[in-house]
């Protein structure tokens, strides 16, 4: 086989063209690495060696390179994003041709076709870092976690970044509700339950309602849908691969579906009013997420109860704080047909404004 493919390539993320290069002379497999392609969005140029021209090899975002062809690669120059692509698992020489050629990774069809798959997808979408994910969970029934989590979305969005607000939790009534856009057109949860494997996250993006500049994905108003953790799992990686911030909404109790999404959390924010029984109930909900959440920092709220103040809060619960959530009004009771939490330059916009100036310095991204 010889000659290049050539078709046009589908367009990624920001507008850019990102097409994976094969090189392979052995057609059954690279049959296979075109279905892959095909599955995961992308169409690649293909070539049975290095090629001489256009600078294929050190402008492909990823390189295919068939065991077959390893021999042939060798003397190219070095790069990223090499995967030498084989089928015998027993092989032992398929490690010493990939360090010959400078390969990131050593992949075994059929095993490793979801990672491939997954691989290619990220080229195809112009996968840059992913979004900061924030997961806000309430330390009691009725702690605020709701409203300071679309205050925190809200306040991203003002401030130009990619923002999507997840509910996470089907009892809580719909953020949707609380943003005052329950009517608009878009997808909900309950859409996305028979997701499997990799969702696209353009079309997540695009497929959900937009309000005050940012994306969400709630809950409808009919009956309660149970949403499978790989469904979750694959939604929440779409989302967190477009960049910029997520902000999950989660529930107290913890499930199997709610583990996938913690674990996706960067940052936990467990939202305890200052008193003594919130404070215990706190205890079991940062005891249950903590096996899941690495991160969990602790973010209290007033009025005070005598003798406690938002340290000592932190200090009963072994946690880090994040900071005093300002009292105000839409803490307290959902938004009736006012502006939604945290639009308002109040108190409560500048808590959020403050903790995404630091969580962003943090993870690297400011």
């Amino acid at each position: 086989m010889t000659g290049t493919f050539t078709h046009d390539p589908p367009s990624a993320a920001g507008g850019r063209q990102s097409r994976p290069l094969i090189i392979t002379e052995d057609a059954e497999l690279l049959d296979d690495l075109l279905r892959l392609c095909a599955a995961a969005g992308a169409t690649p140029e293909v070539h049975p060696c290095v090629p001489e021209r256009g600078g294929g090899w050190e402008a492909a975002p990823l390189v295919l390179v068939g065991d077959d062809a390893a021999r042939r690669v060798r003397g190219a120059a070095r790069r990223h994003g090499v995967v030498l692509v084989g089928r015998d698992q027993d092989d032992p020489g398929v490690w010493k041709r990939a360090v010959r050629i400078g390969a990131d990774h050593v992949l075994m069809l059929p095993d490793g076709e979801q990672w491939l798959v997954d691989r290619i997808a990220d080229v195809a979408e112009g996968v840059g870092r992913p979004a900061l994910t924030v997961g806000v969970i309430g330390g009691r029934g009725g702690a605020g976690a709701s409203t300071l989590a679309c205050a925190l979305a809200v306040t991203s969005a003002r401030e130009g970044l990619r923002t999507l607000l997840v509910d996470a939790d089907p009892l809580g009534g719909g953020l949707d509700v609380l943003l005052g856009g329950e009517t608009a057109e878009g997808l909900r949860w309950p859409a996305f339950a028979a997701s499997r494997g990799r969702v696209g996250s353009g079309a997540l993006e695009e497929s959900l309602p937009r309000l005050h500049s940012l994306r969400v994905l709630s809950w409808d108003r009919g009956d309660c849908v149970a949403i499978p953790p790989q469904a979750v799992r694959a939604v929440l990686a779409a989302g967190r691969r477009r960049g910029g911030t997520v902000v999950v909404d989660l529930p107290r109790r913890i499930d199997d579906s709610v583990a996938e999404a913690l674990a996706q959390v960067d940052i936990g924010l467990l939202v305890v009013p200052a008193e003594l029984r919130a404070v215990t109930a706190a205890g079991r909900v940062a005891s249950a997420a903590g096996m899941v959440l690495r991160d969990l920092r602790v973010a209290v709220r007033g009025p005070y109860t005598p003798g406690l103040d938002d340290r000592e809060v932190a200090r009963l619960l072994g946690l880090p704080l994040a900071g005093e959530v300002p009292v105000e009004t839409g803490l307290l009771r959902p938004h009736e047909g006012k502006a939604p939490p945290g639009a308002a330059r109040g108190p409560l916009a500048r808590f959020c404004t403050g903790f995404w100036e630091r969580a962003l310095v943090e993870a690297g991204a400011a």
